[in-house]
């Protein structure tokens, strides 16, 4: 077949490199997946109004987050057990990121370890954290991500327990004998179970992630490092106030792909309320459902600094690896470019809400 021209024909190709067990856990919802449609829908419902006769033959499209430059307004999110899709797993997806000069965030539950992932890294890099029950474990990563060099630390805040993944439980999701979670076997000899009837991830979070945390927690995550603190998963403005209030410098608007609350608002709804309840005093960036250069150019209108892309750095990764990633990331850049000339906009700061209607 001819090479995917599009993030939605790199997803159907994917799945012909993927197991059954593996598609499924990178592309599932919670429970009805009703947030996970929602998330692409909620793009459809807001249309461009372009400007006219603006001179577009250069377009700009470098901006900085947290200070550190990016080419292109797009970070790549965090995603667990990478090496599931291609061999090279998480290297690979950071060696494209840092090739495209964008950046990247590294999961906890990561299937390279983060000094290896930090090794080829360059750019943005941050480290995103769950809080296990064992708070010598949680400090234990945060010391190990800042003398790596991770320049952030982006707290996951919206899964204090995990989301029904109904894929996930009639598939039994678990690892294969070997992949192991890299930042977590070589401190305490964690592994993701195989459980009867149910998910192994379910049962991990389960067995050792703190559902008990709370605000006053992050007073206690800020001491243990100088790494600026981002909470990801706000979706209300009174949430992001109190972010801010507790010092965090970045919000990423999230609903964790559709995988945890079903039913929850679309990352893309949420994100006009979270902009201006924040007023500057941190920058938000926005994941969820992003598969064209339009999307993109509708979350900056919207108030993002800049969007994280998920599943199709995955369905790039399992394709062709990090010449795969590379190319998702040049298809949006591509296409955020033409979208941009398009409305008008010669530079990232040309675009406002006045560019944006809800239809």
């Amino acid at each position: 077949m001819n090479s995917p021209i599009n993030l939605f024909e790199y997803e159907n190709l994917a799945k012909e490199h993927l197991t059954q067990m593996t598609f499924d856990y990178y592309s599932s919802g919670a429970w009805d997946e009703v947030t996970l449609k929602d998330n692409r829908a909620a793009f459809t419902r807001v249309k461009l109004r372009p400007k006219m006769l603006v001179d577009v033959s250069e377009i700009n499209l470098t901006t900085k987050v947290l200070g550190q430059s990016l080419q292109l307004p797009l970070l790549i999110a965090p995603m667990a057990f990478q090496c599931l899709a291609h061999l090279e797993g998480e290297i690979a997806t950071a060696s494209a990121a840092a090739s495209a000069g964008v950046g990247m965030v590294l999961s906890t539950l990561a299937t390279k370890s983060l000094e290896e992932v930090a090794k080829v890294a360059n750019g943005l890099q941050w480290f995103q954290l769950y809080i296990h029950k064992d708070r010598g474990l949680t400090r234990a990563l945060v010391e190990r991500a800042y003398a790596a060099g991770y320049q952030a630390l982006c707290l996951t805040v919206d899964a204090p327990v995990l989301g029904k993944r109904e894929r996930d439980r009639r598939n039994e999701f678990t690892l294969p004998p070997d992949l192991h979670p890299a930042n977590l076997t070589n401190i305490s000899g964690l592994d993701i179970p195989h459980a009867q009837g149910e998910s192994g991830l379910l049962t991990y979070f389960a067995q050792q992630i703190n559902p008990a945390l709370t605000w006053k927690d992050l007073e206690w995550l800020q001491s243990l490092s100088p790494l600026p603190l981002v909470l990801k998963g706000i979706l209300r403005g009174d949430d992001a106030v109190r972010s801010v209030e507790y010092g965090a410098q970045g919000i990423v608007v999230s609903n964790h792909g559709g995988r945890q609350l079903d039913g929850a608002i679309a990352s893309l709804n949420a994100l006009p309320e979270i902009v201006a309840a924040v007023d500057g005093r941190a920058e938000v960036l926005v994941d969820g459902g992003i598969r064209r250069g339009t999307d993109i150019l509708k979350a900056l209108a919207l108030g993002a600094k800049a969007v994280l892309i998920g599943r199709p750095i995955l369905w790039g990764l399992a394709v062709s690896g990090q010449t795969g990633v590379a190319e998702i990331i040049s298809l949006l850049k591509d296409e955020l470019t033409t979208a941009m000339a398009l409305s008008g906009c010669a530079n990232l700061q040309d675009i406002d809400s006045t560019l944006v209607i809800h239809n």
